[in-house]
Formats: C-alpha cells, sequence, structure tokens
C-alpha cells in the first residue's frame, strides 16, 4: 500500500509507540521489596505458552493466542491490578542440533540468530510484555535451575504414608536407589539411528521420526527415568480444582488411565509365574490364552525350541513399529505362538502363551489374558488363530452363545466360583476368592508411564550425574551448572553413545568418574519456567520465596491466574509441568500445589485455502507482510475478529482489509486532512456533555467489551465498537468525553492508533494525566444505557392501531390514557369499551361492545 493511499499513517504512529513504551518501560511488573512496587494492587500472572525460536519466522497463527493474552493484559492494568505478562524461548530442540550437524555453525549461534528474529517481530505487533523478565532455557543462568530442581527430584522419594515427595534421607529401606523420583532402567525406547537419539512416542509416525522421516526401532537401553507414576492419583484427583477446558481435564485422565481391578498370577511351573492386571476378573474362567509383549523377558526362558525362530523374527519386525502403530484398533492382529503354557489360577487348565505386538511392555505388566468371547481384540485374534472360546458372562435374553463378543455387564456363567452373580459382585466374589488361595490381589492399575528422561543429544540440559564403578551418584549443588563442552562434530556417534561422549576431557570428571552424557528432554526447561519468570534475574535461588508467594498467590490451587496456549500442548507439557510443580511443592519450595489455574487453548488459523499452513503448501502468511500494509493494529483486530478464540478459522487478507477500514473510520472520527495534506483534529470535536442517545450507546458499549474480554469474546466486543462508530460517524458534533470513553476500551485492541489520538486530544483538550494505557477502565451505568421509553404495540379487538411511546416507568392507569389518545384507537372506542388488557411493556388490547 503506497504513503499516498494508507488511510492513516499507521507506518509513523507504531514505531513511535513502540519506542515509547519501551523506553519508559511501562509493562514492567514490580516484585515486592522493588522501588515501584505498589501492594495495594492484587496481581494478575497472564502467560503465554513461550514458543521454540524455530528457523523460520512466525506465521499469523501465532500470535493469536498472544493477542488475546495482550488484551487480557492491558485490560486488566486499567482495572487496577499489577499485571505480570512476560516472555521468554523454549530453545533447546532437535532442529538446531540438525542445522548444527549440517553446518557446523553452533547450537547456540542459530538459536540466538532466531530469537532476535522472533522478538523483533513480536515487539512489531505491539505486545506489551515485560521484557525486562525474558529469559531463555538455554541461558546457563537459566538451566543452572533446571539442573537444580533434577537434583531435588533425585534426592527425594514418594512416600506413600505421607503421599508426598519427601527426602531421601527419610527412607528407611536398605536401597534408596530403588525409590528415587529420579532412577536408571533399561527400557524399551524408540530409538533413531540417523538422529542418534532416543524419540518420544509422539515423534514416531508411521514407524519413522517426524523430524527428517528417518526409520525408527524399538530396542532395550539404559535411560534416566522420573518416577511420575508415583503422582498419577494426585494429577488424576487435583484437577478438580482447576478452571480447564473439560476435554483438556478429559485428555489427562484418559492419559493417567485409572483402572481398577485385579492382579492376577498365571503359573508356568514351581518357580515361574506370569502376572496380568485385568479389569475384568469376573471373566477369568473365559481366559483362555496369554499373550506376552514380544520384549518381554519371560519370552526368553520360556520359548520352545522348535518356536524360536519364529519368535526371534516376529520381535525383530516388532522392534520397526511405534506404539501407536501397534496398538491400532483397525490393524490385523499378528502374533506368534511360544511353545509354552501357563495354568489358569481358577481351574488350573493348561493354555497357550503367545506374544503379539498389541501388548505392550510398558502398559500394565506386559502381560494380558486373553478372554476372546468378551474382548473385541481377543475374539479377533483367536479367531484367526483358531484358540478356543468360551462366553463366561450372559447377556439378558441371549444363549451363552449369542453373549460371545458382549464387553458389558451381565451375570456370570460357566464360572463355578461366581456363576449366576451379576457383573459386579462377580468381580468381588472372584478377587476375595484370588487373594483367599494366593493367586492374585485387587489392584489399581495406570495407563501412565515414568518419563523416559533420556535424550541422546547435544542440544540439551547435561544431566548433573557422574558414575564411577558403574554406579552413579548426584554432583554437588555448587557445581551447577554443568555446561556442554563445545564440540567439532555434532553427528550421532551411531553406537547409541551421545555426541557429548565425543569431548573426551569433559567427559572425565576425575580420575575414577565419568560424567553422564546423556541430556535432558526439551519438556525440562518449559517444567518450570512460569516460575523464573516471577524472579529471573536471581542467582541465588530458582525463584525468591517473596516473590513466588505474591505471583503465585491467591485463594485457588493454581498460581498463574490465566495460561493459554495450543491444543498440541493439552497432555504431556501440562502433566511433565504439573508433576514437577507437585515435587517442588512437598520439598517446601512452593507455596502453590498447581502450576496453573485456568487454562484457554486458542484454535487454529487455516491457511486461505482452509488448510493448514505450511511451506510445503505455499499457504503462509507473514504477519511482517500484513503489517507493511495495513498495520499491526489492523493485525492484531482481525486476529481476534476471525471468531471465537477456541475454534479453527481459515486466514483472509480481504478479512483484514474490512478490519483496516473500520480503524481508519476511528482515525477519521477524530481528524481531518487539511489542503495541506496534513491530519488535523476534528472541528467536530467538543468539550460538551454527550445527549442521551450517546450515553446510552457509550454506556451500551462499555458494558460489552468489559463482558466480552472478560469472556474472551473478542470478536463480539469489536462488532460493538464497530456499533458505536457508525453510531457517532455523522454526527455534527462529537462529545470528547464519549471519544476518550472509546479510545480507552479500544485501547487493549489496538494500542498504537488509541494512544496517537489520546495525545492529540491531550494537545488540544483539557489533559487527562498520563498515557492512555494508564488510564482507569470505565465503569458502565445501567440506568443510562438503559432505555426511559419504550414502544407499546395498542389494539382494539385484537387488531393493530398503532403505537404508544411511553416511559419505562409509566403506571398501567397513565398507559391506558395515553393509549385512549392515539388517534386511530380514540375512533374505535367513541362508544366506550367493555374492558382493556394491559400486558405490561407489552400490549395494550381495547375489547369494545
Amino acid at each position: 500500500m503506497s504513503e499516498r493511499r494508507k488511510p492513516y499513517p499507521f507506518d509513523q504512529i507504531e514505531p513511535k509507540w513502540q519506542a515509547i513504551w519501551e523506553k519508559r518501560q511501562l509493562f514492567h511488573a514490580a516484585n515486592p521489596g522493588e522501588k515501584d512496587f505498589d501492594p495495594s494492587k492484587t496481581k494478575f500472572y497472564i502467560l503465554d505458552m513461550f514458543p521454540y525460536p524455530s528457523g523460520a519466522w512466525l506465521h499469523v497463527g501465532h500470535p493469536e493466542g498472544y493477542t488475546a493474552t495482550d488484551i487480557i493484559a492491558r485490560y486488566k492494568r486499567m482495572c487496577g491490578f499489577n499485571v505480570l505478562h512476560p516472555m521468554g524461548w523454549d530453545a533447546f530442540g532437535l532442529p538446531a542440533e540438525q542445522y548444527a550437524i549440517k553446518s557446523g555453525q553452533h547450537p547456540a549461534i542459530t538459536t540466538r540468530e532466531n530469537v532476535a528474529k522472533f522478538k523483533a517481530q513480536l515487539k512489531r505487533i505491539g505486545f506489551s510484555y515485560d521484557w525486562q523478565r525474558e529469559i531463555n532455557t538455554t541461558d546457563p543462568r537459566y538451566y543452572k535451575w533446571t539442573q537444580w530442581i533434577f537434583l531435588q527430584i533425585y534426592n527425594s522419594w514418594f512416600n506413600p504414608a505421607s503421599n508426598k515427595a519427601e527426602p531421601i534421607s527419610t527412607y528407611s529401606g536398605a536401597d534408596p536407589d530403588s525409590v528415587r523420583l529420579a532412577y536408571v532402567a533399561d527400557a524399551p525406547v524408540n530409538w533413531c539411528s540417523e538422529l542418534g537419539t532416543v524419540l518420544a512416542n509422539e515423534e514416531v509416525v508411521d514407524g519413522k521420526s517426524e523430524i527428517g522421516g528417518f526409520p525408527v526401532v524399538r530396542r532395550p537401553m539404559r535411560q534416566w527415568m522420573l518416577r511420575i507414576t508415583a503422582y498419577a492419583e494426585r494429577l488424576l484427583n487435583e484437577l478438580d480444582g482447576l478452571d480447564w477446558p473439560e476435554g483438556i481435564k478429559l485428555l489427562q485422565r484418559n492419559w493417567i488411565g485409572r483402572s481398577e481391578g485385579a492382579e492376577v498370577d498365571f503359573k508356568i511351573d514351581d518357580q515361574q509365574k506370569i502376572r496380568v492386571f485385568t479389569t475384568r476378573p469376573d471373566t477369568l474362567y473365559g481366559a483362555t490364552y496369554m499373550v506376552l509383549a514380544p520384549e518381554h523377558s519371560f519370552v526368553d526362558l520360556i520359548v520352545t525350541e522348535e518356536q524360536w525362530p519364529a519368535v526371534r523374527e516376529y520381535r525383530e519386525r516388532a522392534a520397526r513399529k511405534s506404539d501407536l502403530e501397534r496398538t491400532e484398533l483397525a490393524k490385523e492382529k499378528t502374533g506368534v505362538f511360544t511353545g509354552a503354557y501357563a495354568a489358569n489360577p481358577v481351574n488350573n487348565e493348561k493354555i497357550p502363551i503367545w506374544i503379539a505386538d498389541y501388548v505392550l511392555l510398558g502398559y500394565g505388566t506386559g502381560a494380558i489374558m486373553g478372554v476372546p468371547a468378551h474382548d473385541e481384540r481377543d475374539l479377533e485374534f483367536a479367531r484367526k488363530f483358531s484358540l478356543s472360546i468360551l462366553p463366561v458372562v450372559q447377556v439378558e435374553g441371549k444363549t451363552s452363545e449369542e453373549s460371545i463378543g458382549f464387553i458389558g455387564d451381565g451375570v456370570a456363567i460357566n464360572s463355578p466360583v461366581i456363576n449366576g452373580l451379576p457383573t459386579q459382585l462377580a468381580k468381588k466374589k472372584i478377587i476375595a476368592w484370588l487373594e483367599e488361595h494366593n493367586h492374585g490381589k485387587s489392584a489399581i492399575s495406570y495407563k501412565l508411564r515414568d518419563w523416559l528422561f533420556s535424550r541422546q543429544r547435544y542440544w540439551g540440559e547435561p544431566l548433573p550425574i557422574v558414575w564411577e564403578d558403574d554406579k552413579y551418584r548426584a554432583l554437588d549443588e555448587r557445581e551447577l551448572p554443568v555446561v556442554p563442552p563445545a564440540l567439532n562434530d555434532y553427528k550421532p556417534t551411531g553406537t547409541g553413545e551421545p555426541p557429548l561422549a565425543r569431548a573426551k576431557e569433559w567427559v572425565r570428571y576425575s580420575d575414577k568418574a565419568l560424567r553422564e552424557t546423556n541430556t535432558m528432554p526439551h519438556w525440562a526447561g518449559s517444567c518450570w519456567y512460569y516460575l523464573r519468570f516471577c524472579d529471573p534475574q536471581n542467582d541465588e535461588r530458582f525463584v525468591g520465596e517473596e516473590a513466588e508467594r505474591y505471583w503465585m498467590g491467591g485463594p485457588k490451587p493454581g498460581g498463574v491466574d490465566l495460561y493459554v496456549g495450543g491444543t498440541e500442548h493439552a497432555v504431556l507439557h501440562l502433566l511433565y509441568a504439573r508433576f514437577w510443580h507437585k515435587v517442588l511443592f512437598d520439598l517446601g519450595h512452593l507455596s502453590k500445589p498447581e502450576p496453573f489455574q485456568r487454562l484457554v487453548n486458542q484454535g487454529i488459523i487455516l491457511g486461505e485455502d482452509n488448510q493448514k499452513m505450511s511451506k510445503s503448501r505455499g499457504n503462509i502468511v507473514n504477519p511482517d507482510d500484513v503489517i507493511d500494509r495495513y498495520g499491526a493494529d489492523a493485525f492484531r483486530c482481525y486476529e481476534m475478529f476471525m471468531g471465537p478464540l477456541e475454534q479453527m478459522k481459515p486466514w483472509s487478507m480481504r478479512g483484514v482489509e474490512g478490519v483496516a477500514r473500520f480503524l481508519a473510520r476511528v482515525w477519521r472520527l477524530f481528524m481531518n486532512e487539511n489542503q495541506a495534506g496534513e491530519w488535523v483534529l476534528s472541528a467536530k470535536l467538543k468539550d460538551v456533555d454527550p445527549d442521551k442517545a450517546e450515553q446510552k450507546i457509550t454506556h451500551a458499549t462499555i458494558k460489552k467489551v468489559t463482558e466480552d474480554i472478560e469472556s474472551f469474546s473478542f470478536n463480539t466486543a469489536i462488532s460493538q465498537m464497530m456499533i458505536f462508530v457508525n453510531a457517532f460517524t455523522n454526527a455534527e458534533t462529537i462529545p470528547v468525553s464519549a471519544m476518550r470513553t472509546f479510545l480507552t476500551l479500544l485501547n487493549p485492541f489496538a494500542p498504537h492508533l488509541t494512544s496517537e489520538l489520546w495525545e492529540k486530544l491531550n494537545i488540544n483538550f483539557k489533559a487527562v494525566r498520563g498515557d492512555i494505557t494508564e488510564q482507569k477502565w470505565p465503569v458502565y451505568d445501567e440506568a443510562l444505557r438503559a432505555e426511559d421509553e419504550i414502544e407499546i404495540p395498542v389494539q382494539v379487538n385484537g387488531k393493530f392501531q398503532g403505537v404508544l411511546n411511553i416511559s419505562v416507568v409509566a403506571t398501567k392507569e397513565e398507559i391506558i390514557n395515553a393509549a385512549e389518545e392515539l388517534p386511530k384507537v380514540k375512533q374505535r372506542i367513541t362508544d366506550g369499551y367493555l374492558k382493556v388488557l394491559v400486558v405490561q411493556n407489552k400490549v395494550v388490547n381495547f375489547v369494545t361492545k
């Protein structure tokens, strides 16, 4: 858009006000004890899910949530809150390391360049972040405390008696390492040799790495694990006190996956038994086979010589599949018989033991009992391999054969101990029988697995651990941070050893001890960043006690008042952050049991082609291009005007143009262009009181915009402000007081434009002290907003005769008297009327002879 055609000079206004805000540090939130701290103000902590600074620029979908939080932050400041609204960078990650492998450039340099690009873009949009609190997870001053928190976890155990974490020194058992919240275990992992690292399940797509599309196989490796399962019950139960979308809570509950049932032992011989967990112990008599995960340690012990070649080949095939692929319901069931048998404890019948990839070692015990009559997968498996099918639950009104495939509650059949009992009673009785005969016990199981915490990468936080004589120990806190060494080669070693193993001098901690060469996953830094924002310059503590109590305080369990981000982080990030937070809370380092009180998820912005934005589709829209053409305020307003925040919606440049025209009308409501082409304040603006109609639209707008901001209905707030502008566009005189109110309401949405117009009003009219960002949010008067007159239709014998305009407080008698005077009514009741019906403020009906 050329200079001549710009509807208002946003290209001059926006840089001007961004420079003013930065110079004056208007959005800095003072901590308790600091010079400008105001103890009379209530705190409000607004947090965005901080971004990973990738090599690509931001696209228009990224700032959607940031714009919403910025509107809330500016609004809350005007409402008198002390608002903490920070921004930082979740900067460790595989893309920077991959670039280092290709280019040889240190990931820190790449990260620094990308952060500078992202920060410039965010500043150009006019977000009111407190940049004094900026953090970067790759800064040693930051990850020193990430490593410190790992040590707190490592030096703790979960005491089931107190239901919380305690220092490991309080554990009285013989083997503290067996209960630590951070421990080492051999775990089956997704190994990508090309990337040289272990990948989480969600990083594997169709047997290949999400980044690069490289082959991934399952293999056992020694890994650091965090015992998040100890917190399963608390992570589940304590969701109830949080103001989160029910859909997100459900995702978390399903991921934790609490199930009640029984653990049951199936004997192989006098020395060996296989333990399974089942939610349906009442179907034990119907267990006609067993299935082990291919990786189960028992497979090597029980497989017969004849079956070994088939078992080995099957295990190799299973290792090339992700957990998601293995458990896909639609896939054809596969498996191999081990040649071994186990005894069903309820009837001592020998049942065959198979391996199949739909059973995972990491879920339950890695073994299941196959009850084909009452489980869809088991039935499909049994039919494919011609295994026995015995119905043990009967549906009312159906035969036992007709009950095959039924998975609900019914009545136990073919089950001597529990025959004739309904399912719930049958469960209780069979569990009691198992416990009495030492064949099993009542149990609770969770889908949630311990957190695999190791990564074979360079660009991550080194673990503060050393190994000596094949045993590990933690470093002293005084040795933090552990900084990764510079490397000439970032490529994977190909042996499973991490890249850090190449730094021989760094690895050699002492003559006897070697450093741990695994690094933390990219989740680590984002597990606690919201705490560091409270006190980012503190070198003595991960967060100062007073700052933490203030910013994370309040009557509810969560500390952050509002957390906004995408649903892609609905499970793991939130779950991991809650886990770390609860450990630190249990150990007395924090004042609140939960990190995030209210959670709001923004929807995805699609390309103009209704497809997800991506380079390959060529439909990415860069915010800079939009701002160049229409300005940051138009960009911000359109992001919010597209529709409800949480919905998915397509981008439209025509839509941006429409919002830009609205802002141009706002500008022209205040400004006129003189003959010299200069913008001057409109002569229509007068220091006069608004009339009744103007008061009404002003207070209606205050009410609507206030309520819509509180409910995140930003699109309808903008619609109401458009109505306001339309109401004043053709006015002969425009009251300055109404315009000041309007600018205050529009400011959170369009801060640059409103700041400029506020300044111009202050030059030409009686100045109001302070920048517009420092004004109080207006309060509506219901009496001024309400109608003082209403229209009431008047009828004679049910036929419409006219409309009566009358005061809303008129009495029934006054309404009748006024209605009698309407010309048409007067003609039709000259001979009087039998009665008159008045429905207050709705209708008047005269009934004549």
